[in-house]
């Protein structure tokens, strides 16, 4: 067997130095004057570098009506209390009283 090489914190702190995470790069478009990341389409002209690649993407107006209206929210009446006159089940009872099944009597 070989003898393993040391592992220090410091080792192990100089190799995580490389993982950290860069900003993502922003530039304004010079035509439409809109935020996009560096070297990729404008969405909102459709164009890269002068020249028109795809139709732009149009914003759909909502008003605040349908913001608010989704249809996974659905307002319903609470339900009216059960009428107390019947009377409550009962859980936890068996029929057979306290004896086990069969297949766990011997185990």
């Amino acid at each position: 067997m070989s003898i393993r090489m040391r592992h220090t914190r410091s080792h192990t702190n100089n190799r995580r130095a490389h993982h950290a995470l860069a900003g993502i790069s922003v530039v304004v478009d010079k035509e439409s004057g809109a935020l996009r990341r560096a070297h990729r389409l404008d969405e909102t002209t459709g164009s890269y570098r002068g020249r028109v690649i795809a139709t732009p993407k149009k914003k759909k107006e909502r008003t605040k009506a349908e913001k608010h209206d989704h249809p996974a929210h659905t307002h319903v009446e609470p339900v009216a209390d059960k009428d107390s006159s019947q009377k409550p089940k009962v859980l936890g009872t068996h029929e057979h009283g306290d004896s086990l099944p069969t297949s766990r009597r011997g185990a």
